[in-house]
């Protein structure tokens, strides 16, 4: 691979570049920073009441993107991975917003769950803390979510995220920047109650230490050292009396602030209240500043695909495990319809890289409705894929598991509104000959099968007398090649 990777971190209130260059050492590798950008696009102010991102907000959003765009001009797609976070996960028009941005930046843009980006957070925080077996909280505020994860090296034991963030809570709780002590005391009550969903819980894991990364928490510290409310590190003790004096002011100014940026002045009473709200009802005595955030945890997880260690393949043994699949016969159903894949002829290149990959991954689970019910289990194994969390995997990563687990069996038209191309449609097709041919669940042997593709023309070569020894098999042949004309595919057996 080319030695630089490249992570875009397009959160609720700034978005961010970063740009690292891997260097080698025997089977490890380490990245170091060469390049950053950051751009306050401020999103989440965007949202109107219809919780559609406004068209002002938008073109800002896209201008920022080309910017970021030309920078990472001759990059491998490979080596690049960009992620939405909270305010493109509740905005209605994200869908209508996702190709124009995409154009902008010249790279594919994943919007991420909140387990996910709870999940890289912590991996990226990790990476610039000493190593140490004590159980770490680490708590993230940002524009429009908040994530919660308690970890053990590079474990992560609980990953939360709660749609509270210091610009939505700063625009509903104190409206024109207005503070009154009413008003702070509304927007900690309301933190608070959306953290009694996860409070107990993180209590009884417990942890030794407690980081905040993201600007929140370094934009807390920088005000709350610099004008002598904490000797160190942010306690609450310090942001009470943060909090007391910003309600006498009743309003946030640049110059009374020493510490403070400019870009946080607007967001500064939502992030506080949602921080003293987390101290409170969990229990923090006080808390560290952790460099490490969402985009260097995007970096790591970049380089871990490419060392093979991939978290999609953990995350794919572990959900298999624990919904105790066959796997004999999930491993000889992925077997063949990778065969299969492998005589298609596609273009080689990261796409066909990654639809091979999700093929063999849904090989692995198509079965896993079956904890749900025996029948229509491929639409329970859909639902399971595409709305489970899966760490490392993205929305789109999972809406493909769901298309071919969805596919594998019965007719094709209900799979026509995930609007597959013509190689998700021949992906599909491997999948689906292979479960038909492998119905028996036992070895086939020597392939006695061979696939020629050529533009809309599927050919599946069989040896002779191989189907007269097995007329089911023969008779289902029939039948899928009847599907496939519907989806205006020729699906041909020829023996020979």
């Amino acid at each position: 691979m080319d030695n630089r990777l490249a992570s875009i971190d397009l959160g609720s209130n700034t978005f961010r570049l970063s740009i690292g260059r891997v260097v080698r050492h025997g089977a490890s590798a380490q990245i170091y920073a060469e390049d950053k950008l950051r751009e306050l696009v401020a999103l989440a102010n965007g949202l109107d009441d219809h919780m559609r991102i406004d068209s002002a907000t938008v073109e800002q959003a896209l201008a920022a993107l080309r910017r970021f765009g030309e920078r990472l001009r001759g990059f491998p797609p490979a080596n690049v991975r960009a992620v939405a976070t909270n305010t493109f996960r509740v905005a209605r028009n994200a869908a209508e917003i996702l190709p124009a941005a995409e154009q902008a930046l010249g790279f594919p843009i994943e919007i991420i769950s909140g387990q996910e980006e709870a999940r890289l957070i912590y991996l990226g925080v990790i990476q610039d803390l000493p190593p140490s077996d004590h159980r770490r909280l680490v708590i993230d505020i940002g524009g429009g979510s908040t994530e919660f994860i308690i970890g053990r090296r590079g474990q992560p034991l609980e990953l939360a995220s709660l749609e509270m963030g210091c610009t939505t809570w700063t625009r509903q709780f104190f409206p024109q920047g207005r503070i009154t002590p009413a008003r702070m005391r509304q927007a900690i009550l309301a933190a608070r109650g959306a953290l009694e969903s996860i409070s107990s819980r993180y209590r009884g894991t417990g942890w030794e230490e407690a980081y905040g990364s993201s600007g929140t928490a370094k934009g807390l510290l920088a005000v709350l050292t610099e004008n002598g409310f904490s000797p160190r590190d942010i306690t609450l003790d310090g942001m009470e009396r943060l909090r007391d004096a910003l309600e006498r002011k009743g309003v946030v100014r640049l110059e009374d602030w020493a510490g403070l940026k400019a870009e946080r002045v607007l967001v500064l009473p939502g992030g506080l209240a949602i921080m003293i709200a987390a101290f409170q009802e969990l229990g923090i005595d006080r808390m560290q500043a952790g460099d490490g955030a969402l985009r260097v945890g995007v970096l790591h997880d970049l380089l871990g695909r490419d060392l093979h260690q991939d978290q999609r393949d953990e995350t794919v043994r572990q959900m298999r495990d624990r919904y105790q699949l066959d796997t004999a016969q999930a491993g000889r159903v992925r077997t063949l319809a990778l065969q299969f894949f492998d005589q298609l002829g596609l273009e080689a290149g990261t796409e066909t890289a990654e639809l091979r990959r999700a093929l063999g991954w849904t090989a692995d689970l198509h079965e896993i409705g079956l904890a749900i019910a025996r029948g229509d289990y491929h639409k329970h194994s859909a639902y399971i894929l595409q709305h489970a969390d899966m760490p490392g995997f993205s929305h789109d990563d999972q809406r493909l598991l769901a298309f071919l687990a969805l596919g594998h069996q019965g007719r094709l038209a209900k799979v026509r509104s995930y609007a597959p191309d013509r190689a998700r449609w021949l992906a599909l097709c491997c999948l689906r000959l292979a479960v038909l041919l492998l119905r028996r669940r036992e070895p086939l042997g020597a392939l006695p099968l061979r696939l020629d593709v050529h533009a809309q023309h599927v050919c599946l070569h069989i040896q002779p007398g191989w189907l007269a020894a097995r007329p089911l098999s023969g008779f289902q042949l029939k039948k899928e090649a009847a599907i496939w004309r519907k989806a205006g595919f020729v699906l041909e057996v020829v023996e020979r």
